[in-house]
């Protein structure tokens, strides 16, 4: 790795009305604490010179109600440094009340040394013309919208962070202090991004992806009476025969029939849609539940504990053991 530069690094961390306040604050104190580790130190680093700055200076009112002191825009052409994008509930209303600032942002762009995107900051850095093709991460629950937005962007729903060149994004809220922390490791290095990880209290590399954390977004319902009605048998039953075999001769449909019906009207075929209710099916009992990993993979249609780690390393990133040490609901559950 290439040794940090010494000297100051300008950090501009953009702030709107509405914005989502952890967004700028959670990567503002990650960068704060790699100054103080990189002082004790003595080390020869750069330093991050942190500004809050926005279209409108005062106090600017995030999207929860707190406010946050926030300093005029600086000249755009002059700026350099790290430019910090965060996101907002008002990001992706149409038309957009933050032209001033997108305008601001076109010219910046081109000035900076380095792009930071927090969630849906990526509408907002995207408007501004500053991801052209980019490979992009933004939240779990706007990844699609943000794909149909900008079709040029490569938008990758799982991604906790992502680095593109200069270009580096993150999915929602505190993934912005993943985002902030890949960044100290590469301008520091491990050591001192590795202490402020232990000193804030979070992993330097979360495992697994996203979609651990997310809902399930269940896809639209079919058309057609009798696709519909397999989705409702998958839906009812989990652990049931779900073979398209089985469930075309239950609907009175061919298998290659309803498979390629299930498709066009639902949009994955009947094998992905039945692991992903399965799966959360899997997610439910780990959350609620005390059961042993045979007892849920059997109750929820995997048959086996190993199908169930497998398809949970490949759809979530996690295994069914840590998943569970992170989401099980510590209260008991009403019945």
């Amino acid at each position: 790795m290439t040794p940090p530069a010494a000297g100051t690094h300008d950090v501009w961390l953009l702030t709107y009305p509405g914005v989502q306040p952890l967004d700028v604050v959670g990567p503002h104190e990650v960068f704060a604490a790699a100054n103080l580790s990189a002082d004790a130190r003595k080390s020869c680093g750069r330093r991050y010179q942190l500004h809050l700055v926005g279209a409108e200076s005062g106090p600017v009112r995030g999207e929860s109600g707190l406010a946050l002191h926030v300093d005029p825009l600086p000249a755009p052409e002059m700026l350099g440094g790290t430019m910090l994008v965060p996101g907002g509930f008002t990001v992706r209303t149409t038309p957009s009340p933050h032209d001033e600032l997108i305008a601001w942002m076109q010219v910046a762009g081109a000035s900076v040394d380095r792009l930071m995107t927090v969630c849906t900051g990526a509408f907002l850095a995207a408007s501004a013309g500053l991801l052209s093709n980019s490979n992009v991460a933004t939240h779990w629950a706007y990844s699609d919208e943000l794909a149909t937005a900008f079709p040029g962007l490569q938008v990758d729903r799982d991604a906790i962070w992502i680095r593109d060149g200069d270009v580096w994004s993150s999915a929602g809220v505190t993934a912005g202090m993943d985002l902030a922390l890949a960044i100290v490791e590469n301008d520091h290095g491990s050591e001192i991004a590795q202490e402020v990880a232990r000193w804030l209290v979070v992993f330097l590399r979360r495992p697994g992806g996203q979609s651990q954390f997310a809902a399930p977004v269940w896809s639209r319902a079919a058309e057609t009476p009798t696709v519909r009605r397999a989705q409702d048998l998958i839906h009812t039953d989990p652990a049931a025969d779900l073979s398209v075999e089985h469930l075309a001769l239950t609907v009175g449909m061919s298998a290659r029939h309803l498979t390629r019906r299930f498709q066009a009207e639902v949009g994955e075929t009947p094998a992905r849609y039945i692991e992903t209710v399965r799966l959360e099916a899997a997610r439910q009992q780990l959350q609620t539940t005390d059961a042993g990993m045979t007892a849920v993979a059997r109750h929820c249609g995997f048959g086996t504990a190993e199908t169930l780690r497998r398809s949970f390393q490949r759809r979530l990133g996690v295994s069914p053991d840590d998943y569970r040490k992170r989401f099980k609901n510590p209260l008991p559950v009403d019945s």
